[in-house]
This record gives C-alpha cells, structure tokens and sequence, in this order.
C-alpha cells in the first residue's frame, strides 16, 4: 500500500498522536506522582496491555533463561532508564522540547555506530547531518545566555536519547527474531517494571499531592502511550512497511510542541523553533541512506523516534 493511501495516513495519523502525547501525559502525570513511581506504573500498564494482545496473537513469552538475561539489558536501556529520564527531565523542562529531544536518538545511533565500527554506511550527506541535528540542540538549548535552557533536566533528557541509541545498538544484534514481537515486548516490559521497582526507595518526592489528572495521565500513558501504541505499530509494519513506521517518528516532535503550547501554554521563542528544525533536518539526513534493504530493528516497546525503520 502506497504511503500516501488514506488508511495509511489515518493511521499514522493515530500512532503519531498516541505516541506524540505522551510527553503531554507525563508532565501531567508529574502533578501528583514522582518519576520512578510513574515509570512503574506506566511499564506495569504497558505490559499488561501486551500480555492480553501476546495471548490473543497466540504468542508465549520466552522460556530460555538466556532470552530473559538479553531482555534485561534491553529492558533497562530502552525502558526503565529512559522513561524515568523523560519523567526527571520533564520537571524542570517543557514536554515540547521533550519530544524533540527524543528524536535526536538517530544521531546517538549514528555516532555510537561510528565510535564501535557497526556504522559502515558513512557519506559525507550523513556526517553533515550529524553536525547540523547537534548544531540544531545547542541552538535550542543556547548554553552560552542565562536564559538558556540547558541544566540537569537537559541532561536528563539527552541522557534517554542516548540510552535508545544504546538499547536499538544491543537489541539489533541481541534480540532480533527471538519469538514473538508481541510477547517479547511484553516480556520487556515485565522486565522493565521489576528495574524500575528496585529505584522506588530512591524515589524523589512528588510536585504535589496525588490528584485526578495524575492518575488518568499515568493510565493513559501505561495503557495507551506505552501498551496500545506497540501493537498499532505493529500493525503498521505488518500491513504498510517500514517506510509508514518511520515516518511517524518524525511526526512526534511536532504532536509533542503542539500539544504542548496547546493544552499546558508552553511558550517557544523563534530560537528554539529554529533548533528544533535543524534538529529534524539533521536527523533526516543521517538516515538518508541510498539502499533500500538496510536492518533494522523492530520493537515498539522502546519509545519511538526516526530510528524506526522498521520500534
């Protein structure tokens, strides 16, 4: 099916939204839980969405101890750390920004595969993307003004990129055709949910008291943003390609910011909005690449970015 067919677009469409929002959720969420207590309970939700899809697809979670020791790994990385960054970074950041940053993990990836000789394909098209998405970060965050954006929650937040970056590098070679897709993500999730447990009695206090918006946010965050969004990803790849997928992960960056200004009145100045486009522009050029049967990964319980060629 072609990528322009209007069921394509619809969904796209759909996914870009669910995934796009969940940094709207999380800030919302943060009202009334503390990071790691969000992480827990949005892995919990998104697996035990994955756990009832895994069942009606017919698919068993993995048996081999040695399958479950790789999931670990991946579960830290791609779940556990990542989501509780977001969750720090977010207190003192703009869910907006937030999005974007994600969507620098392409250029993680690229560089992680230069540094350890994975990357083979470098094109001077691609080494110039590279230097234009981190041109595009430090323009948003403008370390050199006292307004600048740059701090720990920053960090925080170039911190997940990077450990996607990681999780994509060990997944593709760790976990690629180990069952399936479904259940494995489901074990990941489980897997998350029990690391991201053990960081509860570091847990930072709460912004505010338990409150409504907290909880509907966490639940649709674990349910939708986490769980649903997996398997309509699938679905996507499955019926559409690898070409839809990917898309949709430049289409977060944009979701997150609209909503974002929208619903919480977050405010971009002229500076910001540009980095955030140098950014996506560099991203897009790193993965321009001229053969069309390059790998990649495929595993949607990581939080998605224009890495997906396929999560």
């Amino acid at each position: 099916m072609s990528i322009g067919a209007p069921g394509t677009l619809v969904r796209m469409g759909v996914l870009a939204l669910l995934w796009g929002s969940g940094f709207l959720w999380i800030k919302l969420a943060l009202t009334g839980l503390p990071p790691v207590q969000l992480t827990v309970i949005r892995c919990a939700l998104g697996a035990a969405v994955l756990l009832v899809l895994s069942r009606w697809a017919g698919q068993r979670l993995p048996r081999d101890r040695r399958i479950w020791g790789r999931l670990l790994v991946a579960a830290f990385f791609c779940n556990a750390l990542p989501f509780a960054l977001f969750s720090i970074g977010e207190l003192t950041v703009d869910s907006g920004i937030a999005g974007v940053m994600n969507a620098t993990t392409p250029l993680w990836s690229l560089l992680i595969g230069i540094g350890i000789g994975t990357e083979r394909r470098i094109t001077v098209l691609r080494v110039g993307g590279l230097v234009l998405g981190f041109a595009g970060i430090v323009l948003i965050f403008a370390p050199w003004q006292k307004s600048g954006l740059l701090g720990w929650g920053t960090l925080a937040l170039l911190g997940a990129g990077i450990s996607y970056a990681i999780a994509f590098a060990y997944m593709g070679r760790k976990l690629v055709g180990q069952g399936g897709p479904i259940a494995i993500s489901a074990a990941q999730l489980l897997a998350a949910t029990g690391l991201s447990a053990l960081a509860l009695p570091f847990d930072a206090a709460p912004s505010g008291p338990l409150n409504v918006t907290a909880v509907l946010a966490v639940v649709v965050l674990g349910i939708f943003g986490t769980g649903i969004t997996f398997y309509l990803n699938y679905r996507l790849i499955a019926d559409e390609g690898a070409t839809s997928a990917a898309t949709v992960g430049y289409l977060l960056p944009v979701v997150s910011v609209a909503l974002g200004a929208i619903v919480l009145g977050e405010e971009l100045g002229p500076r910001v909005l540009a980095g955030m486009a140098v950014v996506l522009l560099g991203v897009a050029l790193t993965r321009y690449v001229r053969s069309s049967a390059s790998k990649s990964i495929s595993n949607p319980s990581c939080q998605p970015s224009p890495t997906v060629s396929r999560s």
